[in-house]
């Protein structure tokens, strides 16, 4: 076997308050340690990222009186990945009158991720989206309204109630816009100093404390040093080490997997989400694929032909000889099941011979039933620019033609180890929205990712930064004439050195689109024994030819894509390996963790509760063979574990 495992001895303590599940956080919030208003302009907080998490945790915190920097890898905080977000948000709000409550959304939210999440965060998150939605709402965000002007809901996959507040298909545009005009405030009243075109490469640990970050302007190619009294890293998920997924390019995972390699531990890498409702590909040289909204599952039917190889335009082949697979296998979710689980559906059917289009990589979503039900107007005012969106990329009207849509890449479930102050192994830093791991344990429920980003923002880190800065972390002058400064610029420029001198053949994207399929192949949909071992195996080899071969362009002190892209394509080949061997020694099937071995009759996940009701929480060890796993054991006091079904 190409990796032996090694236990890490740490005994991780999540700091989930006492308490019953629904007063924790009304109790925390009563007994959390405060900073006197004078005293938080003496604090310099530092915030890594400028989406929906790190935009509304720079806006609170300004408001509050705290000094922050905030670190932009774009040119606007505008262009921050959370604008990409499409269908909605979820929200216990119960406006439907259809039976919903915080307790349900927590259900629903935990029964999602099949059972591998932390109670306690997840029940403060159906607290909290709550406030959300008023906090929005006062911005100026343009949510949909019924007639009488009352905010409009829809369903939602892996839910039975509407719960999911929308604008249209540019939900996470409209919600980022409204962080942003919060944030922009701060940063004219110089509570908030922004820089934009920096990437973080490192993180400074002094005292054992988060301290500050090392960045690069990406304009000039400067490095920086820059100290605060704690450090919230708010950069997103990993969803680009598969190459090709709908996220932006320049979506990355290089500050979180640099914070690991200080001592943050990594939490579950091997949960990814696989979107079902994507655009597929149509070429080998894609950079991206095209996201389209879950929501078009509310009133879109997803079929294959019934006969293999069925090669009639869509329009000829009659009800009777079409497959609604979802709605014959899923009879009580329909069309609305979670995303793992129809990802997996849709991969089944084309494996087995009945997928449509030029590559038979594809299924059908067909809107001819809403059509006649509703009518044309309707589904256009619901659904318009996703339509648009479609017809422009593809050439098809989906109108008059059905869409073809394929499983893609698109969320990350694992990411940075924190506990209930959203504070990771290293004191000081503290991690929100996608790049932490804590809401949604295997698989995460379609709208609850703009849901987490903004409850950690808004809401949860103004008491807890407080809580940990009252107790741990004097207001003292601050410096980066340090020696932990000055080991941490060397430790990155050596590293752009070493990268720009390679002198290979191979461009980073090369090795980027080659990993990219080894990842999918292997550590995607499904997962195997065999194959996660041949994975470990390819991603050492294509690491060790990457530092021999690898081939940078340009120069380093100027704008340099090839160099940024170089650095985090050799993380990705660090946290590739680690997906792998976690998703090899986690010998079950939950969520978007699907192992051929470990499956129901029917083909369904099969979880092992008695052995695997953890979180894999991984250690670095100064070489990426030889992670150490250390266990959060998963307790389930309010919702029983069962199996998990939709049918």
């Amino acid at each position: 076997m190409p990796y032996e495992l090694i236990m890490g001895d740490t005994e991780l303590d999540s700091k989930v308050p006492d308490g019953p599940i629904d007063q924790k956080w009304t109790l925390y919030k009563q007994n959390a340690k405060l900073v006197l208003p004078a005293n938080k302009r003496k604090y310099t907080i530092i915030i890594v990222g400028t989406g929906l998490a790190g935009a509304s945790a720079a806006a609170t915190l300004g408001e509050l009186g705290y000094k922050v920097k905030s670190f932009c890898i774009h040119d606007s905080a505008r262009r921050a990945h959370s604008v990409a977000a499409l269908g909605g948000i979820n929200a216990a709000k119960n406006y439907q009158n259809d039976g919903d409550s915080v307790w349900r959304l927590f259900y629903d939210t935990v029964k999602g991720g099949d059972f591998r999440a932390r109670e306690a965060n997840v029940h403060r998150l159906a607290e909290v989206s709550l406030n959300i939605i008023d906090q929005a709402a006062a911005q100026g965000v343009p949510f949909a309204r019924e007639y009488g002007g009352t905010l409009a809901n829809r369903s939602f996959g892996g839910a039975q109630v509407s719960r999911t507040f929308y604008a249209r298909g540019q939900t996470g545009q409209q919600l980022l816009y409204g962080a942003y005009g919060s944030f922009s405030r701060q940063v004219h009243e110089k509570n908030v100093t922004l820089y934009n075109n920096r990437e973080m490469l490192d993180l400074v640990v002094k005292d054992g404390k988060a301290r500050g970050i090392i960045t690069r302007n990406l304009i000039t190619g400067e490095v920086e040093r820059h100290a605060g009294h704690a450090v919230l890293l708010c950069t997103g998920g990993y969803g680009t080490i598969f190459y090709l997924s709908t996220n932006a390019v320049n979506s990355n995972g290089t500050a979180a997997w640099r914070c690991h390699k200080r001592g943050a531990f990594f939490a579950n890498p091997c949960y990814t989400q696989i979107h079902p409702t994507c655009i597929p590909q149509a070429g080998d040289f894609q950079s991206k694929l095209t996201l389209m909204s879950e929501s078009l599952r509310n009133d879109g039917r997803v079929w294959v032909p019934k006969k293999k190889g069925d090669d009639r335009h869509p329009n000829d082949i009659p009800d009777e000889e079409r497959d609604y697979y979802l709605e014959r296998r899923y009879p009580a979710f329909g069309n609305l099941v979670p995303r793992d689980i129809a990802s997996r559906a849709a991969k089944k059917a084309c494996d087995e011979g009945y997928g449509v289009g030029p590559t038979k990589r594809a299924v059908y979503l067909d809107f001819k039933s809403a059509i006649q039900r509703m009518g044309e107007d309707a589904v256009r005012e619901r659904y318009g620019n996703l339509f648009e969106m479609y017809e422009e990329i593809t050439g098809e009207d989906p109108y008059k033609v059905p869409m073809r849509i394929y499983p893609a890449s698109h969320y990350t479930m694992g990411g940075l180890w924190v506990d209930y102050n959203l504070m990771t192994t290293i004191p000081g830093l503290h991690c929100l929205g996608e790049a932490n791991f804590s809401d949604h344990g295997s698989n995460r429920l379609g709208a609850s990712a703009l849901m987490q980003g903004l409850s950690d923002g808004y809401f949860v880190i103004p008491y807890t930064l407080g809580n940990y800065l009252a107790q741990h972390q004097p207001h003292d002058e601050l410096t980066t004439d340090t020696p932990e400064f000055e080991a941490a610029e060397k430790n990155v420029a050596d590293n752009l050195k070493k990268l720009m001198e390679i002198g290979g053949e191979r461009t980073p994207q090369d090795y980027h689109r080659e990993l990219g399929k080894i990842v999918w192949n292997y550590v995607g949909m499904s997962r195997d024994e065999e194959g996660l071992k041949k994975a470990i195996t390819d991603i050492r080899e294509l690491r060790k030819d990457f530092w021999s071969n690898l081939k940078v362009t340009g120069v380093n002190e100027e704008f340099n894509k090839n160099l940024e892209f170089a650095g985090r394509v050799a993380d990705y080949l660090e946290l590739a390996e680690l997906m792998a061997i976690d998703a090899l020694f986690r010998e079950e099937s939950c969520g978007g963790h699907f192992r051929e071995e470990y499956k129901t009759e029917a083909g369904e996940a099969r979880r092992n509760d008695e052995d695997f009701c953890y979180v894999a929480a991984w250690e670095w060890n100064g070489d990426p063979t030889k992670p150490k796993l250390n266990k959060e054991n998963l307790t389930f006091e309010n919702v029983k574990l069962a199996q998990r079904s939709y049918k």
